[in-house]
């Protein structure tokens, strides 16, 4: 797959989410194959998720840097996924994929999220106004 095809993807499932109410998302191609996404996506309960991607799409997607981090209206963490190695691997399993649940101090293991599955979960907490 192109970078190309990869960014058109991540726009289609923003742009077909029925809870998003704004998006602006940037997407910069730094080769045929890589390239990094990000953003912030507002839903209609004012919650807002900002958005970190380095991907590389050559032979499968691989995410070499993401962060999804999803506050409520009034700016509190609801979750953060990312890759970022500063938990120990004898503390995570799944080191450095890991998930802040609710706060910094809340650190679980975790798989590497996709956009997508992030969304889904993202639409089982909207509030609806």
């Amino acid at each position: 797959m192109r970078i190309e095809a990869y960014f058109e993807r991540a726009k289609n499932l923003v742009d077909n989410c029925p809870f998003v109410q704004l998006s602006n998302l940037t997407y910069e191609k730094r080769s045929t194959y890589e390239g990094f996404v990000q953003g912030d996506v507002m839903f209609v309960d004012n919650s807002v998720l900002h958005l970190r991607e380095y991907v590389d799409v050559e032979t499968t997607v691989e995410r070499l840097m993401y962060v999804y981090h999803y506050t409520d209206s009034e700016q509190k963490l609801h979750f953060r996924y990312d890759n970022t190695g500063h938990h120990r691997k004898k503390e995570l399993p799944t080191y450095p994929h890991h998930k802040h649940d609710g706060s910094e101090e809340n650190v679980l293991s975790s798989s590497a999220p996709d956009l997508e599955s992030v969304l889904d979960e993202i639409q089982g907490l909207i509030e609806l106004p």
